[in-house]
């Protein structure tokens, strides 16, 4: 079989096949280590990462992350989220990493289980045969060509989610757009003691801004922003960045001394999508190849692994009993919908005047607070007690908007006219001085 990309979703469902038996050829378009955005982990990736045999090099690889803060209106100017209040099972820390050591580590362990990892290899093209039959064909860097023959396919070829693309299903969401601005910057003030791994989380007038402690002293920076105000840059996307950053007080107190690394910024555009299907007989798509939800809980690459763990469970279930294949992979797909769908709400209404004053000054009145938490560990599929909680924080929601109505319904107007707007900033750019 085949899986299409060396991401996380990639890696983990070609060593978990691999580990089964199977015989797995793994294809990454490109070298690693190759950049990627993404690099605040949450607590439930850990265990993912221990049932793979990589939570030590995890650990060897990341920062220590307590938990994420955001802004508030009290003494030290935010409230920490700490992992350790979870109401779940989830576990109390989570980690920051470099993405491109991640992914490599993760391709590289594949490669160790048995998978034929082969990099600089790109699918460029895709057809199927019969249920049990697709036919690719692969272009290396060295410009040589061949075919694979596959039983089954897994694509987990990231935000160029290749057979979507390719079936027509993928799908711009209509609730919600946004692209980001970033870059990394040495010499940013971290946060006091034990919070100095935190993922810190400001809010602007046309989206939110993170600040993400990076190994060797490095801080990852930047905005996600609804496309209005990104398609307003002009000049050199490096003053715009550092405009940008400018807007929130506390966010640029932290960083108006530390040093842009290499004077390098990227864009990004066309953030949140999905795919109107899962999968078929023979092919199943995972990660950001299925969806990608925009990133203010850093639920990539969670809802990655977790799904290409998920998704090998139904290629061996399929491939035993190929009768059993349209069940599961509706399961499936009902599940990693369920999940985004719980993410969502919260991300969809992150910047509206009522879920920034909840997160501004939590209550934790029939442990909603605890609930949020959960939340942003990752722990919202399975935890009977954390779902209720998520289901009250909805009620605690809609009873503060009817207060503030007015507000409310011109934010949710805002939220989906920009969701319509179109931003040709393509996937990722980079502007250096």
């Amino acid at each position: 079989m085949v899986v299409i990309g060396g991401g996380p979703s990639g890696s983990t469902a070609a060593a978990l096949l691999a580990r089964k038996g199977y015989r797995v050829i793994a294809l990454e378009k490109a070298r690693h280590p190759r950049f990627h955005i993404g690099e605040s982990l949450l607590p439930m990736n850990l265990p993912v990462f221990e049932r793979l045999g990589v939570l030590d090099k995890v650990r060897a690889l990341g920062v220590f992350k307590r938990g994420a803060d955001f802004e508030a209106d009290n003494a030290q100017g935010y409230n920490t989220y700490a992992f350790d209040r979870a109401i779940g099972d989830s576990p109390p820390h989570a980690y920051q990493v470099w993405r491109q050591d991640l992914d490599k580590m993760l391709f590289d362990h594949a490669r160790d289980c048995g998978a034929d990892a082969r990099e600089g290899h790109e699918v460029v093209k895709a057809e199927q045969a019969g249920p049990r039959e697709s036919l690719l064909e692969v272009r290396a860097d060295d410009g040589t060509g061949y075919s694979i023959r596959a039983r089954y396919v897994v694509d987990a070829s990231g935000r160029d989610a290749l057979l979507a693309t390719k079936k027509r299903l993928r799908r711009k969401n209509r609730e919600h757009q946004s692209a980001a601005i970033f870059g990394h910057f040495r010499g940013a003030t971290l946060r006091p003691g034990e919070d100095a791994g935190n993922i810190s989380i400001y809010r602007f007038d046309h989206g939110w801004m993170w600040m993400i402690p990076l190994p060797g002293g490095v801080m990852s920076v930047g905005a996600v922003c609804r496309p209005e105000y990104l398609k307003s840059r002009k000049g050199r996307t490096v003053e715009f960045l550092r405009a940008t950053l400018q807007l929130n007080p506390a966010l640029w107190g932290r960083l108006e001394h530390a040093e842009l690394i290499g004077d390098e910024v990227r864009v990004t555009g066309n953030y949140s999508y999905d795919s109107a299907r899962m999968g078929g007989p023979g092919w199943v798509l995972v990660g950001d190849a299925f969806a990608f939800l925009d990133p203010v809980f850093s639920s990539g690459v969670y809802l990655a692994m977790s799904g290409a763990e998920q998704a090998v469970g139904l290629v061996d279930a399929a491939l035993r009993d190929p009768a059993t294949e349209r069940a599961l992979l509706r399961k499936l797909e009902k599940r990693q919908r369920a999940g985004m769908a719980r993410f969502s709400f919260f991300i969809y209404r992150f910047n509206g005047p009522v879920m920034r004053q909840m997160f501004r000054e939590p209550r934790n009145t029939w442990q909603l607070e605890q609930g949020v938490i959960s939340m942003l560990a990752g722990d919202l599929f399975d935890t009977p007690k954390v779902l209720w909680r998520l289901k009250l924080f909805k009620l605690a929601y809609a009873m503060s908007g009817l207060r503030d109505w007015r507000r409310w319904r011109a934010e949710h107007k805002y939220r989906l006219a920009q969701a319509g707007a179109q931003f040709t900033g393509g996937t990722t750019s980079v502007d250096k001085a």
